[in-house]
């Protein structure tokens, strides 16, 4: 069912939080910006932080279609927009060919009509939807290439594609569009320019714990305030990549899983797999690390 747009930053909060989002109050005052306002929104940060899943929450709260592109190296307008489906075209000459003796009689504005074409997320986007205008998520826009961003530039300002063979094609109501970057690379100051920004950052440990309850609801309050506080101080480590919300999810609900009801040393060197990503991650932290670690959060979790 479609919702209309929450007309405050408190609707925004309160829309999000219902469908188990925890969000800043800087997240949910650009959000209401970029919805307001009808910009796109661009959101860079660590992998992992929620970057992609506002994309997923906006459209369940919202009651939009989600179109997803998600980006990659070699990302080209062809296979962003449109592609044609060469395949059906020279069946349809063939059989051109059987009917009348000639393929000449298909003609060319037949073969390249909307009957051939295969629509890909941008296109996809700029037509109307049942419920109104979709979320594009563009998702690790810093996977692709500055002549990619320059092509997207035109989507982004004008709300338009263009196809040589049809011509330029504008969205009767301009999608909610919201951008995403691990931060690989920098990404051109005129695609940014076209967009509010925001830096989605690891969240504080009350934060990440309201994080934890909402998503993994079955695990104990004091569980729950270890593997935060565990996951807070691996933060602070001197690690290749820190992890993100989504690990200590994962983390959790691993933990759920063996039926732990709270961390020791050999429960968390055995599950390190499930919250760091890199070998040398794991052996600078697992055995004597991870019993330091534990020690220092349990100390701070002690009442006073």
């Amino acid at each position: 069912m479609t919702q209309t747009i929450p007309d405050s930053i408190d609707a925004v909060e309160t829309l999000l939080a219902q469908h188990n989002y925890v969000a800043s109050r800087a997240l949910a005052t650009v959000i209401f910006l970029s919805l307001r306002l009808g910009r796109p929104l661009f959101l860079e940060g660590e992998a992992g932080v929620g970057k992609t899943e506002i994309a997923k929450t906006l459209a369940k709260a919202l009651g939009r279609r989600l179109i997803r592109l998600q980006c990659y190296e070699g990302l080209d307008a062809a296979s962003a927009v449109a592609e044609w489906n060469f395949a059906a075209q020279m069946i349809a000459i063939r059989s051109s060919e059987v009917t009348s003796g000639s393929g000449r009689n298909l003609l060319k504005s037949d073969l390249f009509s909307e009957d051939y074409l295969i629509a890909r997320p941008l296109l996809e986007a700029m037509r109307p939807q049942e419920g109104g205008a979709p979320i594009l998520l563009i998702d690790e826009i810093d996977r692709t290439d500055e002549p990619f961003e320059a092509f997207l530039l035109e989507a982004l300002s004008d709300f338009q594609v263009t196809i040589p063979e049809l011509g330029t094609i504008r969205a009767p109501e301009p999608p909610i569009v919201i951008l995403t970057s691990n931060r690989t690379r920098e990404v051109h100051d005129a695609l940014k320019r076209r967009c509010l920004y925001h830096w989605v950052d690891f969240p504080d440990l009350t934060r990440e714990l309201s994080i934890l309850q909402a998503r993994a609801p079955e695990a104990s309050a004091a569980l729950s305030r270890e593997v935060v506080g565990f996951v807070q101080r691996l933060r602070q480590e001197d690690l290749f990549k820190k992890p993100g919300v989504a690990e200590t999810i994962d983390w959790a609900k691993c933990l759920l899983a063996l039926d732990v009801i709270a961390l020791s040393p050999e429960t968390i060197s055995d599950t390190l797999g499930a919250v760091l990503k890199y070998q040398d991650d794991i052996q600078k932290i697992e055995g004597s690390t991870a019993k330091r670690l534990l020690e220092e959060v349990r100390r701070d979790l002690a009442p006073v």
